[in-house]
């Protein structure tokens, strides 16, 4: 599959409703037009969900989007499917953005992050609402796989988590801290993850009954072999008032790349279903010769997407699966960036390879 496209300041326009459909068209969008300056304009928004449109978590990324760059947005309201945002010029500096009800925190800092690395000075952002949520990124999952991915690009990002918050209360608070490149960003080929120098799996359950985790984590032990004993099962501290929510989370750490997989809990599934789940994408990461997990090779597109347009040079990783989300991300950032986005299989792996528009 190859995706290319040769921008200019004309708009960028996408469909939403294009491959999942889903709010991701939208986050990666509003990024490509803030570091493009290239004014978008996006169609039939979230078609592809039960719930069409902007919801609250996304009018909070493009009321984000709008205080980084001095932007103008029209159609910023719950419900729109259209939505036209004007770029101004990229602002460094410190902010703060409160997503309503138990909305994504990382999502939101997913949409500004690619701007503010290019900006011209240090960033601070405050983020509260969710942080633990289903069907988005963990925090966990951003500050040990995500963020040292980025700063090998030689960006500096510190991620420090505050309080946990988890859907449908929310209440979870972190800080982002953004330093951009003092020199062009430095993309570079990810292949192999590299010997496992260590795993681990740890269960939060703050606000339940703590013989949940106790459960899920001795299911866990016994399908990969982990123990208490060798400190490879674990309960991290919690505060009552950070629930009621449940996360197990197994973090694989090898040479070149760390994994963190994640499984929330819910009211219907018991604490070895959950296990069954976690260690189901553990084994499918496990079989693949590929450096990235399914969504870590997406959340790594863009910012080396940026890497590659900024430097003039390609770069390539292997993944163990090419989700139609990421296939989807691949697809928007072709269209917003000049670069082309080529995805072929490899022996047990996936391999994406981002190369400068000729």
């Amino acid at each position: 599959m190859e995706l290319t496209e040769s921008p200019s300041l004309k708009p960028l326009t996408l469909d939403g409703s294009t491959g999942e459909g889903g709010g991701q068209i939208l986050r990666t969008g509003l990024a490509l037009s803030m570091v493009t300056g290239r004014p978008l304009h996006i169609t039939r928004i979230r078609a592809g969900r039960p719930k069409p449109g902007l919801m609250r978590q996304h009018l909070a990324c493009v009321q984000a989007a709008v205080a980084v760059c001095g932007g103008q947005a029209e159609g910023a309201d719950l419900g729109s499917q259209t939505l036209v945002f004007t770029p101004g010029a990229l602002r460094a500096g410190d902010y703060r953005f409160q997503i309503a009800t138990a909305g994504s925190c990382l999502l939101v800092l997913q949409t500004v992050l690619p701007a503010l690395m290019l900006a011209d000075g240090d960033s601070q952002v405050q983020l509260s609402g969710g942080t633990h949520n289903p069907m988005a990124p963990p925090f966990d999952f951003l500050e040990r796989a995500f963020a040292p991915l980025v700063r090998r690009l030689g960006v500096g990002l510190e991620l420090q988590l505050q309080r946990r918050g988890f859907y449908p209360a929310g209440g979870g608070e972190l800080v982002a801290r953004i330093t951009p490149a003092t020199q062009a960003l430095a993309p570079m080929d990810l292949l192999e993850r590299g010997p496992l120098h260590n795993a681990w799996g740890e269960a939060l359950v703050p606000g339940l009954a703590r013989n949940i985790a106790t459960r899920e984590l001795e299911a866990l032990g016994q399908r990969m072999g982990w123990t208490f004993e060798s400190g490879q099962l674990r309960q991290p501290p919690t505060r009552q008032n950070e629930g009621p929510g449940n996360a197990l989370i197994a973090t694989l750490e090898h040479a070149h790349v760390t994994e963190v997989f994640c499984q929330l809990g819910e009211r219907h599934l018991s604490a070895e279903q959950v296990a069954k789940r976690l260690v189901d994408e553990v084994r499918a990461y496990q079989r693949s010769s590929g450096a990235l997990g399914p969504h870590l090779a997406d959340q790594w597109m863009l910012p080396l997407a940026l890497a590659v347009w900024r430097s003039g040079r390609a770069a390539r990783y292997t993944c163990s699966e090419v989700t139609q989300h990421t296939a989807t991300n691949a697809q928007t950032i072709a269209l917003g960036l000049p670069v082309r986005v080529q995805i072929t299989p490899v022996e047990r792996a996936m391999q994406v390879e981002i190369q400068p528009a000729p």
